[in-house]
């Protein structure tokens, strides 16, 4: 072999020794990424679980009052992603007022009441606003009280049912659980891709990780209820497996319509109150009408 022959083969060589050791790189470089992914998200959890804990534990007005705050962040952030469209903002928090109360004091029934007369109470404010409300702003208020509004007044009536606390916790857990493993779940082996028009990062790989992983959180959590069979605590722990990540998809998909990468700055780079709750927004409704039919 002359040298024209030798010099291509060794030229060869060295790019795949190169590709190699760069390859061995960036395999270390992501496990570095999801090392600090999990540390982050751990940081800004244990946080939110003590707050969460407390508030769970002292139940009654302390419990409304502290979700009665976190909703009225929740709605500052989502008005302010749309800050052209004038919501009355008064309005929506007076009427979630309503709602919490109304949750807090006579159940599903003064619930539907405190909803039918909140959608009024929005317009009127909307037209006695100094900067007076147009349909997209009241729309967006309307939606503020369906969404994050009944989702709390749900919270805190799933909290007064019997046994309603240890119920809330399970449902909480598998929440958090089922999306952490479906965040990891899907990096590791995601492929295909589950609604890529609002969010590409999630795949089917990545859900059916975490309704299997929340499903067994809820399953463990009932170990700790002898009150609670196994069964019981499947079911309720799928059920908010399941239906959390359309809470996900919900406000990912608010966001791409605002072009907002974050509903808020709360948390730093982890984002807003809503980026932490839109997964339970859902669960925390359906965990209380699976608990209701239980009884």
């Amino acid at each position: 072999m002359d040298e024209t022959q030798v010099a291509p083969v060794v030229e060869e060589t060295r790019k795949g020794r190169r590709g190699r050791m760069f390859g061995a790189r960036r395999g270390t470089a992501g496990l570095k990424n999801r090392s600090s992914d999990l540390a982050a998200r751990v940081l800004v959890a244990v946080p939110l679980v003590v707050l969460a804990v407390v508030l769970v534990a002292a139940g009654g007005w302390v419990f409304a009052a502290g979700l009665l705050v976190l909703g009225i962040m929740a709605l500052r952030e989502l008005f302010s992603m749309f800050p052209r469209w004038a919501v009355p903002v008064f309005a929506v928090f007076f009427a979630f007022l309503l709602m919490i109360v109304a949750a807090r004091t006579g159940g599903p029934p003064r619930l539907l009441l405190a909803t039918v007369v909140a959608l009024p109470v929005v317009f009127i404010g909307g037209l006695l606003a100094p900067r007076r409300s147009d349909v997209r702003g009241l729309a967006l208020g309307m939606l503020g009280l369906a969404w994050i509004g009944l989702a709390l007044s749900h919270a805190v009536m799933l909290r007064d049912l019997e046994h309603g606390a240890a119920i809330l916790v399970l449902v909480l857990v598998a929440t958090f659980i089922g999306d952490t493993a479906a965040y990891f779940g899907g990096r590791a082996f995601g492929r295909r891709k589950l609604a890529p028009a609002l969010s590409p990062a999630k795949t089917w790989e990545g859900l059916v990780i975490g309704i299997l992983a929340g499903t067994l959180a809820g399953w463990f959590v009932g170990l700790y209820l002898d009150w609670l069979t196994g069964p019981q605590a499947l079911l309720l722990g799928f059920a908010a497996a399941l239906i959390a990540p359309l809470g996900d998809l919900f406000e990912s998909a608010l966001k791409r319509e605002a072009d907002a990468k974050d509903s808020g700055s709360v948390f730093g780079a982890h984002g807003g109150v809503l980026d932490r709750l839109d997964a339970a927004l859902f669960a925390v409704v359906v965990g209380f009408y699976v608990w209701q039919a239980m009884l």
